[in-house]
């Protein structure tokens, strides 16, 4: 790939049909915008692959997504809210996906691809729920109930047990936390040209060591937000541009 278009933190499920309907045309428009598509997590405000169902909410955009990597690359890494992808990304559409973090090659260049959860959390209680929803045996046991059984729950105890905040101070400490752990990853990988996280909707460009810089793009469901990489630098904006 020489032009990486990456988005982050669309939410689907869980915002105005018209953020879902401006995604959608936003992945007309992909391939017009660079030679590759990565999604930094939590394209969905919830998403678990069963062993023979996939949640109804989401058949639009999975379907626009696989008729988009017959194209081009289609790489995406889950988020706190749908890591649970298991290998149907991969082997019914053909999307390179990581439940954790994978690596692309761009041009000359590697990006790193997380989307940040259990990076910029300081309090206790979202540090666990991170370490408890991560666990093989969460997902085993969760994938033994029913799949409506098993969204209804999601729905009814997801405030409860999310970390989630819309206090603007809570929110600027853990981009900063994330800028800081960026900072530290990439100066422990220095073949690492690119690094992306999501997670804290807050854009982040910078360059914290020559020639290696630290990119989130923002939210999606905030001000429709994506980026677009090259081996050369790499540009924040918005959709349409």
């Amino acid at each position: 790939m020489e032009r990486l278009v990456i988005v982050s933190d669309s939410h689907l499920g869980a915002v105005p049909d018209s953020v879902e309907e401006a995604f959608l045309a936003f992945l007309d428009q992909v391939e017009h915008l660079g030679d590759g598509l990565l999604v930094n997590g939590d394209l969905f405000d919830f998403w678990f692959s069963y062993r023979r169902v996939i949640p109804r909410a989401g058949i639009r955009v999975a379907a626009r997504l696989g008729e988009l990597a017959r194209r081009i690359p289609v790489a995406m890494t889950g988020g706190n809210h749908d890591r649970w992808g298991g290998s149907f990304w991969e082997t019914e559409l053909g999307i390179r996906f990581a439940s954790e973090e994978l690596r692309l090659q761009l041009g000359a260049r590697t990006v790193l691809a997380i989307h940040g959860d259990g990076v910029s959390e300081a309090h206790w209680r979202g540090r666990l729920i991170h370490r408890v929803t991560r666990h093989p045996l969460t997902s085993a046991l969760y994938g033994l109930v029913h799949p409506d059984a098993g969204i209804w729950l999601v729905k009814r105890f997801s405030s409860h047990l999310a970390d989630s905040t819309r206090d603007a101070a809570v929110l600027d400490a853990a981009a900063a936390r994330q800028r800081l752990y960026a900072e530290q990853r990439l100066a422990a990988e220095p073949e690492v040209s690119l690094l992306v996280m999501g997670h804290t909707h807050r854009p982040a460009l910078t360059e914290p060591r020559p020639g290696q810089r630290y990119l989130n793009p923002g939210a999606w469901l905030d001000g429709l937000r994506y980026a677009v990489a090259t081996d050369q630098g790499v540009e924040l904006t918005q959709f349409p541009a």
